[in-house]
């Protein structure tokens, strides 16, 4: 479960048109970038300063290309507004740096960009030459014909006795190497795979990358569906000794779902979700909300409500808004929102508890999870894989201590950290991966 909701001071983006304008060329067109500082952390900006398409990129937040509007831009002076955030940025050219305020829901803070955009230290993801072969592969989902392209990638040493592997991502469209912040977590997993003798495919989601199929409506079913299709595919090759799933977050899930099924020789679930969602979700806000500094007795009473609108997603808005009475105006039009919510994923998601899959499972499990992890919060989900899960002698459950819903090691484990941690996965994760593989 990625966060996909880009946020200053939990404010979403709602892209807008952009308003396209002629000036003069100023000498100040171009890329510059700043560090914000807000309550609670800093965040990267990067501005485009183009007159005919001007956006801002947060990449902290995986987000790129938000639309914004240059009202000012001389050789002086840069004013940039971005009305799907209800921001601004005003500064003077000071000794080569645009020396100025961002401004947001009323709020001022002193900022300075430098020339040129960022650079993102990603020292694990893999450079060719590459000591393994891989190839464009592509497999369809027989229920709607969706057909997901990915690449499968087979160790030097390949044969017979090869086990593969099916990557599946978390939730939210992402291509094969489940890219976020410019790391590639996939692709590393892949590379340290095929170095250590076993095989893997990754796949791009469905209307993502090259991949085609519907995503309007899908839910974590429809995502299953899509994965089965490639154990499938994986079998019908005839290629390789073990066919097993390592699936991330909403793809951990999947995971258990499959296994449960009987359809995997072996799972890994890199923080898969093991309780219902309504429970995930009310945890992840919990621990989120605490995280940005609102006060405890505030956090208790936003997630008391949003737990009670979940368990009854049929509740009338005048019904809520007694129950959110007593919250801070900015959480009650936030919940007021959830409940106009009627994204088929979200709905589904809520409804759901992968409990009983789990009980089913009879294949080698290795379940992995973050201690620092606020979207999928380990204390909640691991106690219940012990108490489901049959134990075969080669199930796996582990904590990593300081590690986030990334597998990365972490401070504080939110979502902020993801991009200015230059690790895309802890080693000593990869590692155990592929040992428990080879010991199956």
């Amino acid at each position: 479960m990625k966060t996909d909701i880009i946020k200053i001071f939990l404010t979403a983006i709602a892209y807008m048109t952009m308003t396209v304008c002629a000036w003069a060329q100023s000498g100040l067109e171009g890329t510059w970038h700043g560090e914000l500082s807000v309550p609670g952390g800093s965040l990267m900006l990067v501005f485009h300063l183009d007159p005919v398409e001007c956006t801002i990129d947060s990449p902290d937040q995986g987000a790129y290309g938000i639309p914004a509007e240059l009202k000012t831009l001389n050789s002086a002076k840069a004013h940039v507004e971005v009305p799907s955030l209800g921001a601004s940025f005003e500064g003077n050219l000071m000794f080569g740096l645009l020396v100025g305020k961002f401004k947001q829901s009323g709020l001022e803070f002193p900022m300075s960009l430098k020339r040129g955009d960022i650079e993102r230290k990603r020292p694990q993801t893999p450079a060719g030459p590459y000591p393994y072969a891989s190839e464009e592969v592509t497999f369809t989902n027989p229920e709607d014909g969706a057909v997901l392209s990915g690449t499968l990638t087979y160790p030097s040493d390949y044969g017979c006795e090869t086990p593969v592997v099916l990557l599946v991502s978390g939730s939210g469209l992402q291509n094969r190497d489940e890219e976020i912040y410019s790391h590639k977590p996939f692709l590393v997993i892949a590379d340290h795979l095929a170095r250590n003798g076993i095989a893997s495919l990754r796949y791009d989601d469905r209307s993502f990358g090259k991949s085609t199929g519907n995503a309007v409506g899908a839910t974590t079913e429809t995502f299953k569906k899509d994965a089965l299709a490639g154990l499938e595919f994986l079998r019908s090759l005839g290629k390789f000794s073990k066919i097993g799933l390592a699936g991330h977050s909403e793809g951990g899930t999947i995971a258990f779902l499959l296994a449960g099924e009987g359809k995997t020789d072996f799972i890994i679930s890199l923080a898969g979700t093991a309780t219902d969602g309504a429970t995930v979700l009310v945890e992840q806000n919990r621990k989120i909300l605490k995280g940005n500094g609102i006060p405890e007795s505030a956090v208790d009473d936003y997630c008391e409500v949003l737990a009670k609108l979940y368990a009854d997603p049929d509740m009338t808005a005048e019904e809520l808004g007694k129950l959110a009475a007593g919250l801070a105006p900015d959480m009650k039009q936030n919940i007021m929102s959830v409940r106009e919510t009627k994204d088929p994923w979200v709905q589904h998601f809520i409804s759901f508890d992968p409990g009983e899959a789990i009980r089913k499972i009879a294949c080698p499990v290795m379940a992995l999870n973050g201690e620092n992890d606020v979207q999928v919060i380990a204390d909640s989900n691991i106690p219940v894989l012990h108490e489901l899960l049959k134990d075969n002698g080669k199930n796996m459950i582990k904590i990593y201590p300081g590690l986030n819903h990334l597998f990365q090691h972490s401070e504080t484990g939110m979502p902020d950290e993801y991009g200015k941690i230059e690790e895309t996965m802890s080693t000593e994760v990869l590692d155990d991966m592929t040992n428990w593989i080879k010991a199956l």
